[in-house]
């Protein structure tokens, strides 16, 4: 499989402040990545990079297998985090134009802007202004300019930013079917559920360098479980059991949620709370891309950076510094 993406030691500095720092990143062709990270991380600054927008100070790329996104930018579908479209343009007309700009056959392309607008909901709405629609149905033009050329590379920012539940889930839908028609696709998101339920695999970006990059499963598995849920089987009075792993427990609805301490034997706090409880289901609570996500971030802020790194660099997913 060739790669799609590759970067290697590329380093961003405006002025004083370093924005990227020898950041290493492959995307294999055919694969859907998410860049997750806290605002200022570096995700867009690096996709400017991708897009050659912005150049970076050092390191090498290349996009499709040239030197440049410029060399390649028919094969390209690119949404950009600053949404804009020609706003006195006509709907219908603005996207025969930006399909024309990427080289599509002006045969078709009457039935294929308006077979698109009919898909995002948008069928009576091609001869509407641009200016003339909500956010978020501009949002849902945009997209279909971005891939309306059939791309072999979709990069999206922030796809999701601004969107309805209805739309949000829509959009969903129709990145899975670019990506099951064998495009790869890049996308940046602080929506971790968008990335955990998208992604072949996920690339973190925190303080400008690359802390994770594998698939949400194994990123997941690399976090010991801090919680363990139980229902009891009825009324009790004399509380959860203690235990020196418990750090505190939480009613949640439906069940109780016992918060473990760090380094503790999830096995041996279920055994415990089911010898002394009689339980209707009891199990360890896996930690979600967002509790990777805060405990990253959190622990990052209190300066403890280094053993981040550290600890996840024994797999391989963490570039130098």
């Amino acid at each position: 499989m060739t790669n799609a993406i590759e970067l290697q030691g590329i380093r961003k500095t405006f002025g004083p402040k370093v924005a990227v720092d020898s950041l290493d990143l492959v995307i294999p062709a055919g694969l859907m990545v998410g860049v997750i990270g806290p605002n200022g991380a570096g995700k867009t600054t690096t996709i400017r990079m991708i897009m050659s927008i912005l150049f970076p100070d050092s390191g090498r790329l290349s996009v499709l297998g040239r030197a440049s996104a410029v060399e390649s930018k028919d094969r390209i579908g690119y949404l950009p985090e600053e949404r804009g479209l020609y706003k006195k343009m006509r709907v219908g007309a603005f996207l025969t134009y930006v399909a024309r700009l990427k080289g599509v056959d002006a045969a078709g392309l009457h039935s294929r802007v308006n077979g698109w607008l009919e898909r995002v909901g948008l069928a009576d709405c091609a001869r509407k202004k641009c200016e003339e629609l909500s956010k978020g149905m501009q949002q849902k033009v945009q997209f279909v300019g971005t891939i309306i050329h059939e791309p072999d590379l979709i990069i999206l920012d922030e796809p999701f930013s601004g969107l309805d539940p209805v739309n949000s889930r829509l959009l969903t839908a129709l990145i899975r079917e670019q990506h099951a028609s064998g495009r790869t696709i890049l996308f940046s998101t602080h929506q971790m559920s968008q990335a955990e339920a998208l992604c072949d695999r996920i690339v973190m970006i925190h303080q400008g360098k690359k802390v994770l990059d594998n698939t949400p499963e194994e990123i997941r598995s690399r976090f010991d479980p801090r919680a363990v849920a139980f229902q009891p089987a009825g009324a009790f009075t004399n509380g959860p059991p203690p235990h020196p792993d418990i750090e505190s427990f939480e009613v949640a609805p439906g069940h109780i949620r016992a918060h473990l301490r760090g380094g503790a034997s999830p096995g041996a706090v279920v055994a415990a709370i089911a010898a002394a409880i009689p339980c209707n289901r009891i199990e360890v609570v896996r930690p979600t891309l967002d509790d990777v996500f805060v405990d990253i971030v959190t622990r990052g802020q209190s300066g403890d950076r280094a053993a981040i790194l550290e600890s996840l660099r024994g797999s391989g997913d963490v570039g130098g510094d």
